[in-house]
């Protein structure tokens, strides 16, 4: 079982408890509000799209983002994570740990287990985006192999490996859950600190770190915010 792919999971069942309530495998909030992971996926794939000059009528000479298009990538991930917890507690598929399992088994883990990190052509990477739409879209039962395959080709094709793509979750999650502990559903929470959004700041910690944990980041995190407050 892949470590990294364990750690990624249980951090997202751990930030869907804090932020959606225990029960939220259920399908809904602890207020009461509907949740859809699937639809979440392909809202953010289509928010993808717009990292690249896809236009044929609008800023057609401007480059593609992939800075952000990475930040789209793992704000998905986090998404498919959550479905396949759901997927598994609705169906008394198994643990955290059997996902983990299940993930590292596959074949599909192998292509972003590598060191390589290369960007694919532009239309090939916006035809996987449409693939992983077309699955999340599915009326019929989530296949999370075809999901998994299709989101690690994507992640291998976006300039991401398994530690990048580590690192960037890591970074995200902590983000998130720092952000839910410091007021952001209250509307208290500061969200650009020294004329940098918090985004670029936790980005810069774990960049200057080879090997991030989720403990040390929040440290860092909370270590530059208590000087803004």
């Amino acid at each position: 079982m892949n470590n990294k792919i364990l750690m990624m999971i249980e951090l997202q069942n751990g930030l869907n408890d804090a932020t959606n309530g225990k029960e939220w495998t259920k399908g809904i909030t602890k207020n009461g509000k509907k949740i859809d992971w699937r639809r979440c996926i392909y809202m953010e794939c289509a928010e993808m799209v717009d990292s690249f000059p896809w236009k044929h009528w609008k800023a057609i000479t401007a480059e593609p983002d992939w800075e952000n298009h990475q930040i789209e990538v793992v704000d998905v991930w986090h998404f498919i994570i959550s479905l396949a917890i759901e997927e598994y507690t609705q169906n008394n598929r198994g643990s955290l740990e059997d996902i983990a399992v299940q993930i590292s088994n596959s074949n599909t883990l192998n292509k972003i287990e590598t060191t390589e990190e290369s960007f694919a052509p532009i239309d090939a990477v916006l035809e996987k985006v449409e693939n992983l739409i077309r699955v999340a879209i599915s009326k019929e039962a989530v296949d999370l192999d075809t999901l998994f395959g299709e989101f690690f080709d994507l992640v291998a094709m976006s300039g991401l490996n398994l530690d990048s793509l580590y690192r960037l979750y890591v970074g995200k999650n902590i983000l998130n859950q720092f952000r839910q502990d410091n007021g952001y559903k209250e509307g208290t929470y500061i969200k650009v600190w020294n004329d940098k959004e918090d985004n670029v700041v936790m980005k810069s910690i774990w960049e200057t770190n080879s090997d991030v944990t989720p403990e040390f980041l929040y440290e860092e995190l909370s270590k530059v915010y208590v000087t803004l407050v």
